[in-house]
């Protein structure tokens, strides 16, 4: 087997979390490789202005994305059925260059809350033992808090430039962003975005419902900026083709657009592209990494050495990396003991389609983070003594652009699917619709894990990852609830037609992409027989190990993953230069 050159760092994996990784300790002055299997993939080439609004290619065909022969897994709902491949996108939207999902995301740029990273504690402290030890649930807290993680908050916002308003600004509540949000040190890097006429009406609903709307904050930045790694990005244009799309004009922050052109120019830095690692390669003791194997483009294998490895991967592969290459102790069901492959969950989606009557919404215009939302029934923001549930869901609706090609989907009930029935339909409710999409928490389950798939493996003979899970009894009360609020918004809208939506109430399928935040598998904590990896997302069992990403979440939040993501990875980032390198080992002690 070829041996590359040792390196201090090996980073798998490219994307946010991967190049924060890289850049913050290149920068400190160690040598960094970075291996991705995809290609490398750039703005301005890849995606410029004259290609970047081609619907069918990016959005329908979802070119930019990983296909299902590269990357999949097998799924099962329960421990008695038999997992099948997923041959279909579904879940696993994941990117198919360098970058990753950050790439092609849409831009909702979130903040957990305080609650998120203590449901187990905050639960018991509220409504007693017996809410947290609800028969399938299996909370845990994250082992940091909010206050931990706020100035790594603040630092991924302005290394992504994100456009927003606060609504806590050092414990003062502005009235004029999220009211429901935790203290932040600094307000966003640039203004929130304008208001569109869906979000107007929106706005106007929920405040005569005595509800707070805010706009959400968005990595689709409002003016020109450069952040702190000399990235310089212009402002949006609002063209609505985002979601899947480049961002030809550099107005969408992306690992290529804030990111990238700083670790260009680091000498301290490598990358391998269009390369699949294999395993993480373990010494002699079976506690140290001493680096990684990897396939490159030729199918050669070859050795890329490392006094530190970082698993900065998507959700699933970290996982995946960590069971086959004997990382930590897989995760038994029916003991609920091990830790890897643990407390997979999801996130919890419901809400309304709605249509109007004259109200000329113009869906044309738009961006990928767009849109209000409402956090009065999120998280723990509401009182839940009277329910039979925890947890809650983020109510948005949003001005993210109409693709016409995908508006074809949105026609009211009882609308033919052909003909001059549906050509008038079309020409009547393409400006008249819009969604309230309810993005809600999803709590982890004793049965909802990942492991090694018996009997599929990959192209180089490598066990799939194998997926157990269904919807939780909580999570469906919890989605039931959140609908019938989005239904009274709707009516208070003036919506003519309002048909409800609840991906919940039907068994988990990886098929149906009611999103594509997957989390869990590699959580953090505090106490090592619970979680594979500490506050600082250093495997327990293999100290100069990392995985950063959202397989360290414990359990997902009302919100999108990405802007934890980003901040975990410069805790990380910063424990490995000012602690880890002066003194390796691990950096919590019993």
């Amino acid at each position: 087997m070829a041996r590359n050159t040792k390196a201090d760092v090996v980073v798998v994996g490219l994307g946010w979390a991967g190049s924060l990784i890289a850049a913050q300790l290149s920068h400190g002055g160690m040598r960094v490789v970075a291996i991705d299997r995809g290609p490398r993939i750039d703005p301005q080439t890849d995606t410029p202005l004259t290609v970047d609004p081609d619907e069918l290619r990016w959005s329908s065909r979802k070119e930019l994305l990983a296909k299902p022969r590269d990357n999949t897994l097998t799924m099962r709902n329960t421990l008695d059925q038999i997992a099948v491949p997923q041959r279909e996108l579904g879940i696993l939207e994941l990117g198919g260059g360098a970058g990753g999902q950050g790439f092609h995301w849409a831009g909702m740029a979130w903040r957990f809350t305080p609650w998120d990273f203590q449901v187990r504690t905050e639960t018991i402290k509220r409504y007693g033992m017996p809410r947290a030890e609800d028969g399938e649930l299996q909370l845990q807290d994250w082992g940091l808090t909010y206050d931990d993680l706020e100035p790594d908050y603040d630092g991924w916002e302005r290394i992504a430039g994100i456009a927003g308003k606060a609504g806590n600004l050092r414990g003062k509540v502005t009235n004029e962003g999220n009211p429901f949000e935790a203290p932040r040190s600094r307000d966003y890097p640039t203004p929130k975005l304008k208001t569109l006429r869906m979000m107007e009406i929106f706005n106007k609903a929920t405040s005569e419902l005595g509800l707070n709307p805010f706009t959400i904050p968005a990595a689709n930045v409002s003016e020109a900026y450069a952040n702190p790694l000399d990235a310089h990005l212009a402002p949006c244009t609002y063209c609505g083709f985002c979601q899947y799309h480049g961002c030809g004009n550099y107005s969408k922050s992306t690992p290529q657009t804030c990111v990238f052109p700083y670790l260009q120019k680091e000498p301290n830095f490598k990358v391998i592209s269009k390369a699949c690692v294999t395993r993480v390669n373990k010494a002699a003791d079976g506690r140290t990494a001493t680096g990684v194997t990897y396939i490159n483009e030729s199918g050669k294998e070859i050795e890329q050495p490392g006094d530190i490895v970082c698993l900065t991967a998507s959700q699933m592969d970290n996982v995946r990396l960590l069971l086959v290459s004997g990382i930590g102790k897989p995760y038994d069901p029916l003991s609920s003991e091990g830790v890897v492959g643990r407390n997979f969950s999801y996130q919890t989606v419901s809400g309304a389609d709605l249509w109007f009557e004259g109200d000329k919404i113009n869906p044309f215009i738009g961006a990928g983070g767009l849109g209000s939302q409402i956090d009065n029934y999120n998280g723990d923001n509401f009182d839940h003594s009277s329910l039979d549930f925890i947890g809650g869901a983020g109510i948005l609706t949003l001005s993210r652009g109409g693709a016409p090609i995908a508006k074809t989907n949105n026609l009211p009930p009882g609308t033919p699917r052909w003909g001059s029935g549906f050509k008038k339909a079309y020409s009547k409710y393409y400006q008249n619709h819009g969604v309230l999409f309810n993005q809600g928490t999803s709590m982890p389950t004793k049965h909802g894990y990942i492991d090694l798939d018996p009997t599929y493996t990959d192209r180089f003979g490598i066990p799939l990852p194998r997926l157990t899970y269904t919807y939780s009894r909580n999570d469906r009360a919890m989605a039931k609830f959140t609908k019938e609020r989005a239904v009274e918004i709707g009516h208070q809208m003036g919506a003519s037609h309002v048909a409800p939506f609840d991906f919940a109430q039907k068994p988990f399928t990886t098929a149906i992409g009611a999103s594509n935040h997957t989390i869990g598998g590699a959580v953090m904590g505090a106490d090592r027989s619970t979680s594979a990896v500490n506050s600082y997302l250093q495997a327990w069992d293999c100290p100069n190990a990392f995985v950063i990403g959202a397989s360290a979440f414990p359990n997902n939040a009302g919100y999108n993953p990405t802007g934890t993501v980003g901040a975990l990875a410069l805790r990380a980032a910063r424990a490995i230069l000012e602690k880890y390198v002066r003194h390796p080992g691990e950096l919590i002690e019993d």
